[in-house]
């Protein structure tokens, strides 16, 4: 009996359409990273059971994180989730239709600010700020995407305004997050993710300009560059958090989510920790003290 799919016929189901189009190939590609992030998700699902009560937080958070980048890979794998536009002649003077994938953005609308709120958490800076930087991680990729979709050279305007929220967000989680992680003893760790982060980060602009933006790689060259950074940026900064996590002290770094709420203790424990269980018996009452005994010589 053959198998139920021997070959990929995504492009065949869903035909692409332009001058620059998804290939077989850039199709297999996208279901090998739709793989991987779907191995992550459940990778990541079976850690959080050896992790503490309390100290799941960075599991949740990147499980979704990951299930999205699952969700997005496969559909585009699938050549689905996006637009015919037409380029403006930029760097490549020939082939001006591009197949523009939406879903790629809509990918990172959900996995930016899942990296920021981990490194926020981490360095213990206020929720303002932490608002504040996943709102600039919006900017930044919403300007992307409504360049992309901008035939004419103005979609460099909407690029420059993008990349200043990025400016932005590099220096409040290189700054702040730093000066904050210092703070509580965990600068080498969180220097190193979020070192990690922003060098990546770099490479988003460059790879946007040389592919949705100046139309210069073909789709399926895009979709390498832009795969391998997804997997290294949310994957690899996924497992490095879980397994760093195991040394850090949640009760000094104020990260310890426990039944009562973001709530730390004098000692540095979790409430619950030290709370009787639910299901265990009541204490028995004391028994009542013994009346005192009467002195009948003292009565009159």
């Amino acid at each position: 009996m053959p198998a139920l799919y021997s070959r990929n016929d995504a492009l065949s189901v869903h035909p692409p359409f332009g001058d620059q189009r998804l290939t077989t190939n850039g199709s297999n590609w996208l279901f090998t990273v739709t793989t991987i992030f779907g191995l992550s998700v459940l990778a990541l699902y079976a850690l959080k059971f050896r992790a503490r009560s309390g100290e799941r937080f960075f599991h949740y958070l990147f499980i979704i994180a990951n299930f999205a980048g699952l969700i997005a890979y496969y559909a585009m794998a699938s050549d689905l989730a996006w637009s015919p536009i037409q380029q403006a002649n930029q760097i490549r003077h020939s082939g001006n239709i591009r197949q523009i994938f939406w879903a790629k953005y809509v990918f990172w609308v959900i996995a930016f600010p899942a990296i920021i709120i981990a490194l926020g958490i981490l360095s213990g800076i206020a929720w303002a700020t932490i608002i504040f930087n996943i709102g600039l991680s919006w900017v930044w990729i919403i300007s992307y995407l409504v360049a992309a979709y901008t035939p004419s050279n103005y979609k460099w305007g909407f690029f420059a305004f993008g990349l200043l929220a990025h400016l932005f967000l590099a220096r409040s989680t290189l700054q702040h997050g730093l000066r904050n992680a210092d703070r509580v003893g965990i600068k080498r760790d969180y220097l190193a993710l979020a070192g990690w982060v922003n060098l990546l980060w770099l490479l988003y602009p460059l790879a946007w300009g040389l592919t949705d933006g100046g139309n210069y790689l073909g789709v399926t060259p895009s979709f390498i560059w832009f795969g391998i950074l997804d997997l290294l940026l949310l994957t690899g900064v996924s497992f490095a958090f879980v397994f760093l996590s195991r040394r850090w002290d949640y009760g000094r770094l104020n990260i310890a989510f426990t039944q009562y709420g973001r709530v730390p203790s004098r000692e540095g424990t979790f409430p619950e920790k030290h709370a009787p269980a639910a299901d265990a018996p009541p204490a028995p009452a004391p028994a009542p003290a013994p009346a005192p005994a009467t002195d009948p010589a003292a009565v009159v």
